[in-house]
């Protein structure tokens, strides 16, 4: 019974961002579904590369790096992005506002776990591929901090190159963006 006490304390943690979890445990009066969206923050552990290396030592426990390659894991994942999406799909954009107030706990562990299944596949597919996806995301960030500058497009959804056409003279390849 403690081992399911655990796992159901391991679950909420997961569910509640770290601020919400603290909030919580100094006073109970408010919920997480009164409207207000909690500030997410993440737990330290595990971190990309300890999670890289425990997806590497799972998949070679059971012989499955003969099924790993990058097409395979970018289709799978292709398939969890969907299986996310429907966590979303039908509920309008009320129903999904930031904190998703009004959500059960049961629909709260499902996008949990969707969530995770697609991050599962995005770093088995970075280790796959030979990719550092910390620093690609670094990288990305930097790059689209050149292409979308604070005071030019705050508060916009146009793409950079209506307010910044020298932009445009990124090398691109067959970068999606």
């Amino acid at each position: 019974a403690s081992s399911v006490a655990q796992a159901t304390q391991r679950k909420a943690q997961v569910l509640m961002p770290k601020r919400a979890r603290e909030a919580e445990s100094c006073s109970s009066s408010k919920s997480r579904r009164s409207g207000e969206a909690a500030a997410a923050t993440f737990s330290a552990a595990p971190n990309l590369e300890e999670l890289r290396g425990s997806l590497a030592a799972f998949a070679a426990a059971r012989d499955w790096d003969q099924f790993h390659t990058p097409r395979s894991l970018a289709l799978a994942l292709t398939g969890e992005v969907g299986e996310l999406c429907e966590c979303f799909q039908w509920r309008g954009d009320a129903a999904c506002a930031p904190g998703l107030p009004g959500w059960t706990d049961a629909d709260r562990t499902h996008l949990g776990e969707e969530m995770a299944d697609v991050l599962m596949y995005l770093v088995r597919l970075a280790d796959r591929s030979g990719i550092d996806l910390p620093a690609a995301c670094a990288a990305k960030l930097e790059r689209n901090g050149q292409k979308y500058p604070a005071d030019r497009c705050r508060g916009s959804s146009a793409k950079y190159t209506s307010y910044n056409p020298d932009a445009d003279g990124v090398a691109r390849g067959s970068q999606l963006s």
